[in-house]
């Protein structure tokens, strides 16, 4: 039987990182934030205007941030990056991987307006490859909350957490449907739904989409499993093949390209450990474009109408 999950009033992934931060600004003292100028959009005037002097606004120059914040780990201090992920990622990737993965620097680069939903500013903001250059440095974490709920416990998480880790989140209002009290434990996938039919594995703003789609699947007789990935390394191994070993067919679903992104991690286990038919919800290697997160959303089949499509294809090639 379908579960129901209820959105309990919609909100931006961005703001659950503010309060995280807000929150971790009480109670840990070695927690430093720095931001590339746009504070306001990642949500961290609150730690800014407590913490004055833990908060250092670099500017437009995202390189200096991330040797900043590598720096400041010396001294015993927890640094939390904030700039749009593809500012995050893609621009200083150098410095990222050289300063930061390379010597497993504890420092904390977290990227929102991540994937389509960035909206109207267009294709040369919204970066669909970003979980594939950070899953592919030594000893990076990448996680990538589902709602403001979630986003904002992992974000008290990986304060906790040793070692670098690169945390995503999103600009738009989406649905906020996860207990307010969760424990966030990094690598653990969550079992939102038991089905016998087909496994869906889905990623931050697209596990509302599945929970939606199995809805729907359930009103035509099929029953789906939804798995909250949202850790996508370390993945959750045991919990994918657990599932697929049960319904013998799985759908990922994910606002990245579908090169190098949680379906991709998830072949590879499958490949590795029991062959299984899936089917990819992702951006198909393509940049995206200016036009509303829900017109984006509608045209790359990011939606539960899509999620639905592809588990009726994928039961056909069990």
């Amino acid at each position: 039987m379908t579960k129901t999950y209820t959105n309990t009033g919609s909100k931006d992934t961005r703001s659950g990182f503010g309060a995280g931060l807000t929150e971790l600004g009480k109670s840990n003292e070695n927690v430093v934030a720095l931001c590339a100028d746009l504070t306001g959009s990642l949500k961290m005037d609150d730690f800014k205007a407590n913490h004055p002097e833990r908060f250092f606004q670099v500017g437009i120059a995202e390189a200096n941030m991330i040797g900043m914040a590598a720096g400041l780990t010396i001294g015993g201090k927890i640094p939390f990056t904030g700039t749009f992920a593809n500012f995050s990622t893609g621009r200083v990737y150098d410095q990222i991987r050289q300063s930061i993965a390379y010597s497993g620097k504890n420092v904390k680069i977290c990227a929102s307006h991540a994937g389509i939903t960035l909206g109207e500013d267009g294709a040369t903001h919204q970066i669909l490859e970003d979980i594939g250059l950070m899953k592919m440095l030594p000893g990076m974490v990448v996680i990538n909350p589902c709602d403001y709920n979630q986003t904002k416990a992992a974000t008290i998480a990986i304060a906790e957490y040793e070692g670098p880790v690169y945390l995503r989140f999103g600009r738009p209002k989406v649905a906020n449907f996860t207990p307010e009290d969760q424990k966030f434990e990094i690598g653990k996938a969550l079992h939102l739904q038991s089905g016998t039919d087909v496994t869906i594995v889905a990623t931050g703003h697209l596990v509302w989409e599945a929970l939606e789609a199995a809805k729907t699947l359930n009103e035509k007789g099929i029953s789906a499993e939804v798995i909250n990935i949202h850790t996508i390394k370390p993945l959750d191994d045991k919990a994918i093949l657990d599932s697929v070993t049960k319904t013998g067919c799985i759908v990922t679903a994910e606002e990245h390209n579908y090169l190098g992104g949680l379906g991709e991690s998830v072949a590879r286990v499958l490949a590795q450990h029991k062959p299984t038919p899936q089917e990819f919800i992702a951006t198909n290697d393509t940049f995206g474009e200016s036009g509303t997160p829900a017109q984006l959303m509608d045209k790359y089949g990011l939606n539960a109408e899509a999620i639905v499509k592809a588990s009726e294809k994928v039961i056909k090639r069990k």
